[in-house]
């Protein structure tokens, strides 16, 4: 017994020992798999990114919840050391031999060393040429989304974390405000339209007392829905109590410490060009389009085919507009004339917003049983309809989608923005159903998160051509297969594509072409039909965002090229389906790897 108990103390050191030399080499060295490789990349990344892994709700599900507690260190210093963080795994990385793999293994080396090398040309001169604080995005609209829309709270604990990330906003706010001055310092200012909007977005922010803030109202209405036997009302009283402290002494300050210097920044941010202004600008927006599209192309050629397509989409739209009896006017003001009928518009009242979410969620119930007979692969999880928080209504997008939490706890969100009904039109609807939810945007990432067999970089990687390429094909499909049949709907079909059309235009006029803003709204009004403060809404948009607004179109075009090469190579043995399978069942993809992955799949089905 003795000698039994002696080896086997001795064979569990061993294992430990073991077990400590794999962990050593997992986490400091190059893993002896890649699969170890990536996730180790992952981990170390995320475990930095604690918003991140709140919204994915990964490590919850384990009862690991500290991380909620905690703001992403958002200074400078940060920025830097994740930076070279990704450049000694990039080196680590590319000491596999990408000759010792195939099929999955293969792809997924491609995927991470195209976003890889994507993210790290130029890394160090590029880094600071954006707006991280405009009137769309930014830490102060973020973060208090992020704070009301998913961090959760379903207990006294997840309170307390609540609170705690209240009281770092005054440290998160700090590291952006040293990274703006670093770019005021090298001559890059955002457009003063950003600077004045921003200045009326914390203006607002600021205007109520601190213990009706929405920040506070929202932890409120998060307890209210907590068994009181599980949170006693004085217990309530005592989280409200602390969450008004917090943005009494960290959140106002915040607040009131930007405004400031964003006052002193307005009248130096007089330019409302493009980015061929700033340092290198040419070369910045290249690179730009480059990773946006993940193409090659330049902003010449896509220039060229934004005005070819809006000629050709112009002619089907002036035929549908003809037969409503629309003859007089450029397209646009065509469009806004029909959008304007009595027929097409919600009452301008809480309850006809109400209508219009309810409109929405009945299409996407519509069309989704329908879907089985054109996909093999579906989400596991449902998809909701939200009105985007009020707060944010004037300066976000008309809508936006917002994944699933990893855990299914969370659905798949398509928010709406309702600040100008008389900017939803009825037909439209449809199409921008279909784009946000099913089986748009919804179908592409739910499928991706619950993907089996490949890494979870690939789950969660972004490449904008693929996704929004993705939402943009799905509108068309949706008509293909019949869910747009009224002309009306049609019409809102080929707007939506019209205007993803005039931002190949209007992207590259304002930032090769050096258009000014208000020509690019101008061209944009006359091609659209949009509304004029939803264009204006849109042309400001790209000129903080340059080149991401390419990639709608270029990533639908490719995947419809892609579609009928196969269709034409395989002839009767072409499926749907398996087609959206090839898209669908690898995550997201560059265009490149895209097309080898369909052209993969054409060779296996004539070889079968």
């Amino acid at each position: 017994m003795k000698k039994f108990l002696k080896w086997g103390g001795v064979s569990l050191a061993a294992l430990m020992l073991i077990g400590g030399l794999l962990f050593v080499n997992f986490w400091y060295f190059k893993p002896l798999s890649i699969d170890w490789f990536y996730s180790r990349a992952f981990l170390k990344f995320s475990l930095q990114q604690p918003e991140m892994l709140t919204s994915l709700r990964i490590l919850d599900q384990f009862g690991i919840r500290g991380h909620n507690a905690e703001l992403g260190d958002a200074s400078p210093e940060a920025g830097e050391e994740m930076l070279a963080y990704w450049r000694d795994e990039y080196e680590t990385f590319q000491r596999y031999d990408r000759a010792d793999y195939e099929g999955q293994g293969l792809l997924s080396y491609d995927v991470f060393d195209f976003f890889m090398s994507n993210q790290m040309a130029d890394a160090d001169r590029w880094r600071f040429h954006n707006f991280p604080v405009n009137q769309l995005f930014g830490v102060q609209s973020n973060l208090p989304d992020f704070m009301v829309q998913q961090h959760v709270v379903e207990d006294e604990l997840g309170a307390e974390h609540y609170i705690a990330r209240l009281n770092q906003f005054d440290e998160k706010f700090d590291g952006v405000l040293e990274g703006l001055r670093i770019r005021e310092e090298r001559g890059i200012l955002p457009p003063s339209f950003a600077v004045t909007k921003v200045i009326e977005q914390i203006e607002g922010f600021l205007d109520s007392a601190p213990e009706e803030h929405l920040l506070v109202s929202s932890l409120d209405g998060k307890m209210n829905e907590i068994d009181e036997a599980e949170l006693e009302a004085a217990r309530r009283e005592e989280l409200h109590a602390q969450a008004v402290e917090a943005v009494e002494r960290s959140v106002y300050p915040a607040y009131e410490d930007l405004l400031a210097y964003l006052r002193e920044l307005e009248p130096k941010a007089t330019s409302n060009g493009g980015v061929w202004r700033l340092p290198d600008g040419d070369a910045f927006y290249q690179q730009a389009i480059r990773q946006h599209t993940t193409t090659d192309m330049t902003a010449e050629e896509i220039h060229e085919i934004g005005l070819a397509e809006v000629e050709r989409i112009g002619r089907e739209m002036d035929a549908i507009l003809r037969a409503e009896g629309l003859t007089e006017g450029t397209i646009g003001e065509r469009v806004q004339q029909l959008a304007k009928r009595p027929d097409q518009l919600y009452p301008d009242t809480e309850a006809g917003r109400e209508q219009i979410l309810a409109d929405y969620q009945a299409i996407l119930d519509e069309i989704d049983p329908a879907m089985d007979e054109y996909f093999n692969l579906r989400p596991e999880t449902g998809v909701e309809v939200k009105r985007v928080p009020e707060f944010a209504e004037e300066t976000s997008a008309g809508a936006y989608y917002q994944r699933p939490s990893l855990d299914g706890k969370r659905k798949g969100t398509f928010f709406a923005n309702l600040r100008d009904v008389s900017e939803v039109p009825k037909f439209g609807m449809r199409t921008l159903a279909y784009h946000e939810g099913i089986p748009g945007h919804h179908f592409q990432i739910a499928i991706t998160q619950q993907l089996e067999g490949i890494p979870m970089f690939r789950r969660l990687v972004p490449f904008t051509a693929y996704s929004e390429g993705w939402a943009l094909y799905t509108e068309r499909l949706a008509w293909e297969i019949g869910f747009q049949d009224d002309p009306l709907d049609n019409l809102g079909r080929l707007q939506a594509e019209m205007f993803r059309a005039v931002r190949l235009v209007v992207d590259t006029g304002m930032h090769h072409k050096r258009w000014t803003r208000e020509e690019a709204i101008d061209y944009m009004l006359a091609n659209t039909g949009m509304g004029q403060g939803e264009v204006t809404a849109e042309i400001e948009r790209y000129l903080v965002m340059p080149g991401q607004a390419l990639s709608y179109k270029v990533g639908m075009m490719k995947i419809l090229e892609l579609r009928e090469r196969a269709r034409r190579e395989l002839g009767e043995d072409f499926s749907l389906p398996e087609f959206h399978d090839q898209v669908l069942g690898n995550g997201a993809l560059p265009l490149t790897l895209l097309e080898r992955v369909v052209d993969d799949w054409i060779e296996r089905k004539r070889a079968a």
